[in-house]
């Protein structure tokens, strides 16, 4: 039996999670087993496994109920767009293989209606990745965008039983992007927080000390941190700020 490392462990889940969205939200035990089996783990463990894809809606055997990642937001969009969906005409199985047959020939016309009839699993691969900070209305405009660009690089793909699976991996890296990139801002802006509540409290701890407003460069001088790092919390706070006078209008952010 491997020994527990727990950074493998994190890499096995992420890539669990991965495989659950490209099956529609869903492991299987035989998956999950497979996976952990070098660590032996016991029914208790298993179980408790099983409960973290559950809570992150991976249904464990059957699909997820994605619908509970929706906000209220989310929800009303949908609501309105999938009414405009519906309102498209039906397709086919054999409409679809024939539509996909000419947009692999490099027919505009077929690559434009190829994108209408993704419209809908655009909206079904967009639930998988509500409920991480981006709205689904932005998921499902990115996957459109994404959609549009994947029917017009079909000389990637070999055969045709390859065309969908081709889009969707391309409507699926897309909204990761989209959510990565916002996950990346959030914590930019986290901490930028952070850092102006730092500044904020060291300068009240002067300014209680001293009995005067500080300057940047005392406060600086005390955090170890550059007076510009200083200048930049306190623009970031909007100059709200008050223990920090100014010294001169190069002080003055």
């Amino acid at each position: 039996m491997m020994e527990f490392n727990q950074t493998n462990f994190a890499h096995i889940l992420e890539e669990l999670r991965e495989s659950a969205r490209l099956q529609g939200n869903m492991l299987t035990s035989g998956q999950i087993n497979e996976a952990f089996d070098q660590w032996q783990l016991d029914d208790g463990k298993l179980a408790l496994i099983h409960n973290y894809f559950r809570s992150h809606h991976i249904g464990i055997d059957e699909p997820g109920e994605v619908e509970d990642n929706l906000s209220g937001d989310d929800v009303n969009f949908l609501e309105m767009y999938l009414a405009e969906l519906r309102e498209l005409p039906p397709v086919s199985d054999g409409e679809k293989r024939a539509v996909m047959m000419s947009a692999l020939a490099d027919d505009t016309d077929a690559q434009a209606k190829l994108v209408e009839i993704f419209l809908p699993q655009v909206v079904e691969i967009s639930k998988l990745y509500a409920g991480q900070g981006v709205l689904v209305e932005d998921l499902i405009g990115e996957g459109n965008v994404a959609a549009a660009t994947a029917v017009t690089m079909l000389e990637c793909v070999e055969k045709l039983d390859e065309v969908e699976g081709f889009i969707g991996r391309m409507i699926m890296d897309a909204m990761e992007e989209l959510v990565s990139e916002d996950s990346d801002n959030r914590q930019i802006d986290e901490n930028v927080l952070d850092k102006v509540n730092e500044v904020n409290d060291k300068a009240k701890e002067l300014y209680e000390n001293l009995l005067r407003k500080v300057t940047i460069k005392e406060v600086a001088d005390e955090l170890g941190i550059t007076e510009e790092a200083v200048r930049e919390a306190v623009k970031f706070s909007a100059d709200r700020i008050e223990y920090i006078e100014a010294l001169g209008n190069e002080e003055q952010i």
